[in-house]
């Protein structure tokens, strides 16, 4: 079953999707469904003894292209709507044990287009409002498979953080005609403190109003809506900061550090959008080598982070870590 419910208190979709409980939880490496087929060996998703980048759609998917009826009626205070969209999720590299870290330059580069070809082909379903490309990365995130993968939802609505978000800069530029985070992205060049990476038209930075304490946004310096406004310079550059990013974090403490990443292009509900700055942004859980963050009271009940680091001096020990 797998329907959307309205939270009339939030004002937002709420995804139920029951059948999501049966999927595949940490088997041994020998059963990875996301390894290549080796003769003799089990089936997997992909039925080739070895590949490059391998997209498909997800197998318990939150979203279906051809969803059911939902299974309840509404109440009078929260419609339900047939969960309309897509669920795809996008293999690295056939080797189990690597990362995006261990990529080479090449590899990342080539993932960047197969992202772009993904954001254009799913955002031109007309059902689809919003793209959302992102990795789970580590046990601590809630995976249930380690093989090195991200996913893509193609979501029937704009998800309320990225509509807060395209408010934010449609305000900005209605008032100023300027780019809110092309603005912001400057100034800490200018600043410098808080500046872990700046190479090839792309800045790496714990934002002033970072939530985690090593939070990292990645914003091209040229105002792009999405992955089809970048130049094959800037996907070139988009691969190196994000391998820089991630071996910065593995080399932190010196374990492979989980993370999420999530990238913010544009909606692709038919709009301009002339205000959007393309961005990924990264939210390690980590607070110490020891240290989870976790998302309580504040966080969770009331949707109030608490930081108990500077952003200052996170950039700081980033900028300063050998890779």
């Amino acid at each position: 079953m797998s329907e959307l419910r309205w939270h009339p208190l939030l004002q937002e979709w709420v995804i139920t999707a029951t059948h999501r409980q049966e999927r595949t939880f940490h088997p041994p490496p020998e059963y990875c469904p996301l390894c290549p087929t080796l003769p003799g060996g089990a089936p997997t998703e992909v039925p080739e003894p070895t590949y490059e980048i391998v997209v498909f759609e997800n197998r318990f998917p939150s979203l279906l292209r051809e969803p059911p009826a939902p299974a309840v009626a509404p109440t009078p205070f929260s419609p339900v709507s047939p969960s309309r969209g897509v669920c795809e999720v996008v293999l690295y590299t056939p080797d189990h044990h690597a990362t995006l870290a261990d990529l080479p330059i090449e590899r990342i580069e080539q993932l960047v287009y197969v992202w772009r070809d993904r954001y254009e082909a799913l955002g031109a379903r007309p059902e689809v409002q919003y793209v959302f490309i992102f990795e789970n990365k580590g046990r601590e995130i809630g995976v249930t498979l380690s093989h090195p993968h991200g996913q893509i939802y193609a979501y029937p609505f704009i998800p309320p953080k990225l509509e807060r978000e395209q408010d934010a800069m449609r305000r900005h530029y209605e008032a100023t005609g300027g780019n809110l985070l092309q603005e912001i992205t400057q100034y800490e060049l200018k600043d410098g403190r808080r500046i872990v990476q700046h190479i090839e038209g792309w800045v790496a930075f714990v934002p002033f109003f970072a939530r985690y304490p090593y939070e990292v946004y990645l914003v091209p310096e040229q105002p792009r809506r999405d992955l089809l406004d970048l130049n094959d310079a800037e996907i070139a550059g988009l691969a190196r900061i994000l391998k820089d990013t991630v071996r910065r974090y593995d080399a932190l403490w010196g374990f492979s550090l989980p993370y999420i990443m999530a990238q913010h292009p544009r909606p692709t509900d038919g709009a301009e959008h002339p205000y959007w700055q393309f961005h990924i942004e990264f939210y390690p859980p980590y607070r110490t080598r020891d240290k989870l963050k976790y998302l309580a009271g504040s966080e969770s009940g009331a949707g109030v982070f608490i930081n108990d680091t500077l952003p200052e001096e996170t950039a700081k020990v980033l900028r300063a870590v050998e890779i």
